[in-house]
């Protein structure tokens, strides 16, 4: 669910604009960390220090929109990316250059005891994880569907000069889809943090296992985020827990591409992505 998760931004960012974020891995470290230094710096509860996190990560996207990527509309596909590529390694840089490559943990919000329910033994810091992980998703598809700027975006996703012809401003739904995408990797970030604790790498890390599963569900579709997501999670998980034994590891990392490249041979566009075809 976490990788459905962090998928989601990557997919909101391509419906919208048609710009692939090569940047998202670091919008999830960079949520992590700045919850981290919010709360270490202010003193505030470690709840309000994420949602300070959050805003931030919202602000940044804004920021990102407007200065790097608007300039680049009309541009080149592949200038586009370069520029999403230039931008990871500038807060890769940021990011090393304030904490470190160091290991670094969040404050202790859960128990640590163990959940005993029947024959699943499971930690409280994964059902949190698990619980938050459903709530934004929850709340994005009430978003799509119930909210003005939702309606938006999906129609700007569908056809953008119809959207503009109607009314709607794209650059304000380009400028949301930035925005909403960090947010949700600053989500993603917090949530393996406290899972797996903070290394700048490992959390950028995050940004490209999610890729697979953004290919496998289709580039421009919510749903098969969420379905990539957790089809690769799980495989990645089974991998580890049967292969790695017999091979002495590195199957849990391989998995995701392995399955990528299979479904790429079956389905090009993905499980749930749009089929274009052009008549010539």
């Amino acid at each position: 669910m976490v990788y459905a998760l962090a998928a989601l931004g990557f997919v909101l960012i391509y419906k919208a604009s048609r710009v692939i974020n090569l940047a998202q891995g670091y919008f999830v470290a960079l949520g992590a960390f700045g919850a981290l230094a919010i709360a270490q710096v202010t003193h505030l509860p470690f709840v309000l220090a994420v949602a300070a996190s959050l805003a931030g990560s919202f602000l940044l996207g804004l920021l990102v929109e407007r200065l790097l990527l608007r300039p680049m509309i009309g541009e080149q596909p592949i200038a586009v990316i370069m520029v999403t590529i230039g931008l990871a390694a500038v807060l890769r840089g940021g990011i090393l250059l304030v904490w470190g490559a160091g290991n670094f943990g969040f404050p202790q919000l859960l128990p640590e005891s163990p959940l005993i329910l029947g024959p699943l033994i499971v930690s409280p810091v994964h059902l949190g994880a698990l619980a938050i992980s459903l709530a934004f998703l929850a709340v994005f598809v009430v978003f799509f569907r119930r909210t003005t700027l939702g309606v938006a975006m999906r129609a700007v996703a569908d056809d953008q000069q119809a959207a503009q012809s109607l009314g709607v401003s794209v650059r304000r739904v380009f400028a949301a889809s930035w925005a909403i995408a960090a947010t949700v990797a600053a989500v993603g970030g917090v949530v393996v943090g406290s899972l797996n604790g903070l290394n700048a790498d490992a959390l950028s890390f995050i940004g490209l296992k999610v890729f697979p599963a953004v290919i496998l569900g289709g580039l421009d579709s919510v749903p098969g985020a969420v379905v990539g997501g957790v089809t690769v999670g799980v495989l990645e998980n089974l991998a580890g827990g049967y292969l790695d034994p017999l091979v002495g590891g590195g199957t849990k990392e391989v998995a995701p591409f392995v399955v990528l490249v299979l479904a790429l041979m079956v389905r090009p566009y993905g499980l749930f992505g749009t089929v274009e075809i052009e008549r010539v």
